[in-house]
């Protein structure tokens, strides 16, 4: 099956725009909350909740799209597990890096925090963005889909209540904090006018401001933080020290992220591919 297929839903796109009504005053709630109980965000139960959630959002729309696929029964389940066992076994591994301090500078010979970040992008990437089975799925999935899972990315707010309590450099905090929150808000408009399947709503501009975001944030995550690569010494340590749960940002929430990020510029491509789609 290919995206001609999936017709997707016509929403006018002054909606996408009005659901940001409720959205800005709930996102603003909630770094009200973590800022008044910092024991929320440092108990780190949020971070957890919010990528299982992410998690289990991401298996029910690989399962989904691939039903939507020519491929058979067995094929499915065979892709649907070669997918999500890597992806549960990372997030798996990751967390219990974090709880036990492998991620601290000198916790190991090898720098596990970048390679944490890293490896996962250089393996995951080439086998996401070129294979054929993936598009097939993709092809099969309304392109929302990809967008509207990253609204949890409004909870990077954390990084601004810690940085307004003096746990993060504001060097890295503040853009990194202000560049999640706008990704994670843009992405209901940018869902939204997705669905529309008008051109505009076709952009990639929105994925290019999560990526942008990223490249800031590890930037100055890496030259603030312990290490042959600072350049900059915060008062207070920065992310790169390794502490949980804030470092399972690094190590888990951003190459994720980008990696969705990648596949969702795949599936927008191959639609514009496709005459008459965009």
């Amino acid at each position: 099956m290919t995206a001609e297929a999936v017709s997707p839903a016509v929403v006018p796109l002054r909606d996408a725009w009005r659901g940001l009504l409720w959205f800005v005053p709930l996102t603003t709630l909630w770094l009200l909350l973590i800022y008044r109980w910092p024991a929320i965000p440092e108990s780190g139960v949020p971070t957890t909740f919010h990528q299982l959630a992410a998690h289990g959002l991401i298996a029910l729309g690989l399962w989904l799209g691939l039903e939507h696929t020519s491929l058979t029964p067995g094929q499915r389940r065979a892709t649907w597990l070669a997918i999500m066992i890597p992806d549960t076994l990372w997030f798996a591994v990751a967390w219990s890096a974090a709880i036990n301090g492998i991620f601290h500078p000198d916790a190991t010979a090898l720098p596990a925090l970048p390679s944490a970040i890293f490896l996962p992008v250089i393996i995951g990437a080439p086998l996401l963005l070129f294979s054929r089975r993936v598009g097939q799925v993709l092809d099969a999935m309304p392109a929302s889909w990809l967008v509207a899972v990253q609204l949890y990315r409004v909870f990077g707010s954390w990084a601004l209540a810690a940085w307004l309590h003096g746990a993060l450099p504001g060097v890295f905090a503040v853009p990194a904090g202000i560049g999640d929150v706008l990704t994670g808000l843009f992405a209901l408009p940018a869902t939204i006018a997705v669905a529309t399947g008008t051109a505009g709503g076709r952009r990639a501009l929105w994925n290019i401001l999560g990526l942008a975001d990223f490249a800031v944030a590890i930037t100055m995550g890496i030259v603030t933080s312990p290490g042959p690569w600072q350049l900059i010494g915060p008062d207070v340590l920065s992310i790169g020290a390794g502490d949980y749960p804030g470092v399972l940002t690094p190590a888990f929430v951003v190459p994720s992220s980008i990696l969705l990020h990648l596949l969702s510029l795949r599936q927008l491509r191959r639609l514009r591919a496709i005459p008459g789609k965009v």
